[in-house]
C-alpha cells in the first residue's frame, strides 16, 4: 500500500484527473457511465478514457461492464486507505490537528434538548424532487429539522403537479418556493449539518463549500418534469419520485443524530442512496 500512496497523490495532482475524481466522490455511491463524466466535465472521450484508466492504475475508481456500458465508481476502500495514511504519516495521528472530522455532529452542549439540523437539499431547478424532500422532512422531522431546498439554475419555478401532489397527501404548500443557492451562500445564510444532493446534474456540478462541513450525499434519482407520455404516465414518475424520497426521508428522520459520530453517520446517509434508490 505504501508504493501506491506516492502514485495516488501524483495522479491526483493533475487538475482534470481530480476534477474527475471529485465528481465520481460527489456522486457516490453511483455507477457513472463515461459519456456522462464526459459531457459534464466537457473533457473529450478519449482524453477522458486516459485520465480514467490513471485512476484505476492506482486503484482509486473501479469499472463495471453492464451490457454495453461502462460504468465508473470512486473505490471509496482505497481512498479511506489513502487518507487515513496521510493521517497517520503527515499527521502522527494527532486528532488535534487532522481529525476535526470525526468530530460528533451533536452539540457541544448535549442538554441542548432544543437543538434542530439544518437539512439542504439541492436540484437544478428546485421545481419538484428538491421541493418534495423538503415538505417531507419538514412533516417528518417532529421539530428535529430546518428544511431548506435550493435549485442550480439562476432562475425557476415551482412544478404545479409537484404542489398539486404534495397538496393531496395534506403537505403544507403555503412556504414554498424557487429558491438559487446563493440564497445560502452570505454570511447571514444558516450553517447546514446535511446537504443532499436529489439529482445526477447538480451533483455533476462543482458545489459550494459549506460553512461547517456538513454531511454531504448523493440521492441521485430521474427527474419527473422531464417525463413524457399520457397524463398519467407523468403522474405515476411525479408519484415515484415521491415515494423514493419518502422512504429515505422516514430512514433518516429515525437516525440516532445525537448518537452517531461523523463518519458513522456520512456511511448511514450513503446507505439509504444505496438501500432505497
Amino acid at each position: 500500500m505504501e508504493k501506491l500512496i506516492p502514485l495516488r497523490l501524483s495522479i491526483l495532482g493533475h487538475p482534470q484527473r481530480l476534477a474527475v475524481f471529485r465528481l465520481l466522490m460527489r456522486r457516490f455511491p453511483d455507477q457513472v457511465p463515461a459519456g456522462e463524466i464526459s459531457a459534464a466535465l466537457g473533457i473529450k472521450s478519449s482524453t477522458l478514457s486516459s485520465y480514467l484508466s490513471a485512476l484505476m492504475q492506482a486503484d482509486l475508481v473501479t469499472k463495471t461492464r453492464t451490457g454495453t456500458w461502462l460504468l465508473y465508481q470512486v473505490n471509496m476502500n482505497t481512498t479511506r486507505e489513502t487518507l487515513d495514511s496521510l493521517y497517520l504519516d503527515c499527521c502522527r495521528g494527532r486528532p488535534d490537528l487532522c481529525s476535526s472530522y470525526q468530530q460528533p455532529v451533536a452539540p457541544k452542549d448535549q442538554h441542548m434538548t432544543d437543538r434542530k439540523y439544518n437539512v439542504l437539499f439541492i436540484c437544478t431547478g428546485n421545481s419538484a424532487r428538491s421541493i418534495f424532500a423538503e415538505a417531507i422532512l419538514t412533516a417528518k422531522g417532529q421539530d428535529r429539522f430546518r428544511v431548506f431546498s435550493a435549485g442550480t439554475q439562476p432562475q425557476s419555478s415551482l412544478n404545479p403537479i409537484a404542489l398539486e401532489m404534495l397538496k393531496a397527501k395534506g403537505h403544507d404548500i403555503s412556504p414554498l418556493r424557487a429558491k438559487n443557492v446563493e440564497e445560502f451562500k452570505g454570511k447571514d445564510a444558516p450553517e447546514f449539518d446535511f446537504v443532499f444532493t436529489v439529482c445526477d446534474q447538480a451533483a455533476n456540478e462543482e458545489c459550494p463549500t459549506w460553512e461547517g462541513q456538513p454531511i454531504s450525499a448523493h440521492w441521485g434519482m430521474p427527474d419527473p418534469v422531464k417525463a413524457t407520455g399520457t397524463d398519467a404516465e407523468k403522474s405515476l414518475a411525479f408519484q415515484q419520485a415521491y415515494g423514493v424520497l419518502n422512504h429515505r426521508l422516514q430512514g433518516f428522520a429515525a437516525l440516532p443524530i445525537e448518537q452517531l459520530d461523523r463518519i458513522s453517520l456520512q456511511s448511514a446517509v450513503d446507505e439509504i442512496a444505496r438501500t432505497s434508490g
